[in-house]
Parts: structure tokens; sequence; C-alpha cells
């Protein structure tokens, strides 16, 4: 089928990643993981039947590492585990963010160093397939050891507890199943502790957010780019001469987007000779550079997120081909944490200087445009509420940036001592990307009623069909109306790509994936 794809365990690439969030595509596992899974399942019998004490597979957990348990209740032991920590609070996790924990979580244990059947990585990937979307509460992790709470819950629905929703019904977990076609399974030796090991939450959700963020980079480049015009501002600092004395790779990439985008605008030409301006304030010339460090920010965070998506994160790791299980750290979040603040500061900073370009627009001392952006102001207020809501929410996105990975607090009686933060670092990029994507959204309004007061001069072809876009939507703002639906459908516009497609002829717009 061709909107499905075959999943190799621990070679998942951007692009594949990228579609799944977007097209949720149907996944079947490669054969050969059945022969490797198959083998590591019979590497844990024979650790059992050795007798030696391993964590996880015959003891406690945590603080209880020291309890032995006996093999006549290793079934209860992990059936337990996850019962126990299915501890977690708050409304559901998307759906989206949900089916890619599923898809992670398949990943991770089907590279063959977890211990689990064939039969564990093959009922995750059916849930996918048939639709069970086990219920995952957003609050409870603390990103160490690995993302339990959430990962407990969706383990849950594995052996016929919890819930999870099918065909938009909330069900019990073994209702859900059933109505799937499937039957809930027993978990053996370590397969309980493998499931709830691993950073698969905390991974999900920072890539959902990284794959929006890199969707409204794309479209705040569109946007600055209109603003840029309907301010008369000068093209000047884009010279790509400027760009690489610097060196920076993102910063002479945007530049040269915003070249490309402006090449042929009439109202650039108009003001050539008698401009007497020397320098635009700084959201509008350093564009290149605040966007191009976002860029290069957001292609780290993807190179990050991508090799988790693909890592062993469970603990302990086992190495079938010594029957060994040694226990480390990987299930510490840490990368996912720095990775997903630096993430949040970047998208914050997108925001931050689109609210600046938005507040130059209404304020007829800098853009030369009717105040507010509207006739006979006064009676009418035009943009003027807009703009203020476009700085609560660019003013709320500086809290939300602040680092969530500096932050720790001891668990599990302090046998975790530290611990990454890492699913709220990543969860809460989610809500700074809405305000972005809102605070773009009225730039998005603004620039093109600005260019509109500029008629009969015209823009570029390219951004004279992301304004006509924007056009067939929402009418010019003659007189004050309800302001509220004209954002709306500027956000739907923006979440849709439509800017992107509307530029595409004159550029592809930069991606997660570096030239």
């Amino acid at each position: 089928m061709a909107n499905s794809f075959v999943l190799t365990p621990g070679q998942l690439d951007l692009a594949t990643l990228r579609r799944f969030v977007f097209e949720s595509p149907s996944v079947t596992l490669d054969p050969a993981a059945l022969d490797i899974l198959a083998e590591a399942a019979r590497s844990v019998d024979r650790i059992v039947a050795g007798g030696a004490a391993v964590y996880g597979v015959n003891t406690g957990f945590g603080k209880l590492a020291k309890t032995r348990i006996p093999d006549d209740r290793l079934r209860d032991l992990q059936r337990n585990l996850v019962l126990s920590h299915a501890a977690g609070i708050g409304k559901p996790l998307p759906e989206r963010v949900v089916r890619l924990i599923l898809l992670l979580k398949a990943n991770g244990l089907g590279r063959g160093f977890s211990g689990v059947r064939p039969q564990i990585v093959q009922l995750l990937l059916d849930m996918l397939d048939r639709g069970v979307i086990p219920v995952i509460p957003e609050k409870g992790s603390v990103g160490a050891s690995g993302d339990l709470a959430p990962l407990a819950h969706m383990s849950a629905v594995l052996i016929g507890e919890g819930e999870a929703f099918f065909n938009g019904e909330r069900l019990p977990g073994a209702k859900a199943l059933r109505a799937a076609g499937l039957e809930p399974i027993v978990l053996g030796p370590k397969e309980g502790l493998a499931l709830l090991n691993g950073t698969q939450t905390s991974t999900a959700l920072a890539l959902v957010a990284l794959f929006d963020a890199e969707q409204l980079f794309q479209a705040a480049l569109v946007t600055g780019s209109l603003t840029l015009d309907a301010a008369r501002g000068t093209d000047a600092p884009f010279d790509p001469r400027l760009h690489t004395l610097r060196g920076q790779t993102g910063q002479i990439e945007c530049a040269a987007v915003y070249r490309d985008l402006m090449q042929g605008s009439g109202i650039r030409a108009s003001h050539l000779v008698d401009d007497e301006r020397v320098q635009d304030p700084y959201c509008l010339r350093c564009q290149p550079q605040v966007m191009g460090a976002a860029l290069d920010s957001l292609r780290h965070v993807a190179r990050v997120l991508l090799v988790e998506a693909n890592a062993v994160s469970d603990n302990p790791i086992h190495f079938p081909d010594t029957d060994e299980m040694i226990s480390g750290g990987n299930f510490h979040a840490e990368p996912v944490a720095i990775a997903a603040d630096l993430m949040a500061i970047a998208v914050s900073e997108i925001g931050a200087i689109a609210e600046r370009r938005l507040a130059l627009l209404v304020d007829p001392s800098m853009s030369g445009l009717p105040p507010f952006l509207v006739n006979d102001s006064g009676v009418n207020s035009g943009f003027m509420i807009a703009q203020v809501t476009a700085a609560a929410l660019a003013s709320e996105n500086k809290t939300l940036a602040h680092p969530a990975s500096v932050d720790s607090l001891p668990t599990s009686a302090n046998q975790e001592d530290h611990v990454s933060m890492a699913t709220f670092a990543a969860r809460r990029v989610g809500d700074i990307n809405d305000n972005v994507r809102t605070i773009l959204g009225i730039e998005y309004l603004a620039s093109v009623q600005g260019l509109d007061f500029l008629a009969p001069l015209t823009s570029s072809a390219a951004l004279v069909r992301v304004a006509a876009a924007l056009r067939e939507q929402v009418p010019f703002f003659a007189q004050d109306r309800l302001f509220t639906t004209d954002m709306e459908a500027a956000n739907a516009l923006i979440a849709s790509g439509v800017l992107t497609k509307a530029v595409a002829d004159t550029r592809v717009l930069p991606t997660l994936e570096a030239v």
C-alpha cells in the first residue's frame, strides 16, 4: 500500500517520522526482526533458569531491587508493575502523540536488546493498525526511569487493563482490544519493565512539537516577508555578502529566502531612490539572524530526537549473545529534556520577533500606514487589540520557555535522585507552538491589510499569491467586526501549510534536514 511502511527497528528517519505524524500510515514489522526477538526471549528464559538475581527479571524495582521474587510469581511481578505505575493524571495525550509513542516503543523493543517476545512488538503495531489508542494522561512523568507512568498506561491496555479509544469511543482496555479483534497478552519475565522503561513519551511529544515548529518556522519566513514589504522596508540587509562574512548556515539560508520571496516587488522598487530612512528596526532587518539561529537550533534538536527515536532506552539492557543483563541509565531523558528546552527557546523567539513586526505595522509613525491598519480610526479600533493578544501570547511564551531540564526532584526514596523533567519540557512546547501560530496568524492578517493599503503597488508574485490565499477566506478589514473569526481563519491557513505551498514555485523553504 502507498500509505504504509515497513518498520526495520532502529532505522527510522526524519522523513518517515514526519510522514507518520501528519499522514498516519500503517506500519508492518520487518520479518527479520521476529527472529532477533525470538532469540532474545530464549536468552531471557536461560537467564531465569540460571537462578542468578537480575534486576527487574526476578527482583523488585527501584528501592526494592534487593527483594528477590520467586519464579512462580514472575508473571505477577510484571503485571503488578504495570498496574502500580499507571498513576498518571490529567487529560489524555493527543491521538497523534500516542500513535507515535506506540511506534517508538515498537521500534526500540524491536531491536532485540530488551528481552521481549515478538508478540509484544507485534501487539503494539496491531493496536496502531487497528486504531486502538491507549488513554495516556498527560501528567505524571519526570523523565527517569524513563516515562514510567505514561508508558504504564499504554502497557495496561496490552494486558487488558486501563482504557483506550476505539472508533471515537473511550472503552476499558480489554473491551477496546476485543472490538479491534485483538487479545490481551500475559507478560513474561522482564517484559513489563521493558515496556515501562524508556523515553518514548517525551520523545514523541518532542517530535510532534518539532514538526509543528518546522511548519511555523516556514510560515514565519513568509509572514515576515509580507511585513517587510507592507512596511516598505529595505532589502539591503539581506545582501548575501553580509551573511557570508558571518558564516552562520541558517542565517545564510534564511537571507536567501527573503531575497527570493521579495524578488520583483513593485512596492520595493517604488522607494529605492527617494527613501530617506537609513536603517529599518531590528524586527525587519535582523530577520535572517534571528530566524537563522532558530533554524540551526531546530536542526540540532532534530538530530538529537532522531537518535533518541531509534534508541534502546530501557533498563536493564539485555545482550542475548552472552545472556547478560546490564543495568545502566539509558532511560534518563536528559538529551530529550535539553533538546526540548532549546526548541522552546527557538520557537518563542520566532513568535517574539513576529510580535514586534506586528507592533510596527499598527504604529503609523513606524509603518506609514493608517493607525491600527484601519480607515476612520477612532471610530474603528482595527488591529489594536489583536496586537495586544499577540503581545500577551509572546509574554506567556517567556515563562513557558523557562528551561525544565534545570529542575530535578528526587523520587523513589532517593534511588532516582536526579531526573530530567523531559516529558514536561517536551509537552509545553506544544503550548508555545499554539501561541506562536496565533501570533503569526495575526501578523498574516495585518501584513496583507498593509499591502492592501499600498495598492495599486503590488508585492512580488510569490507574496501576492500568499495574500490572495488569505483574501479567499478573510475580506479586507474595512471597519470593526468580530476579530476572533478572522484570527481563526488565518491560524487554519498557517496550520494547513498554505503559505509554504503558495511560495513553492519561488522557493522551497528550509526544512529540518540540513542541505
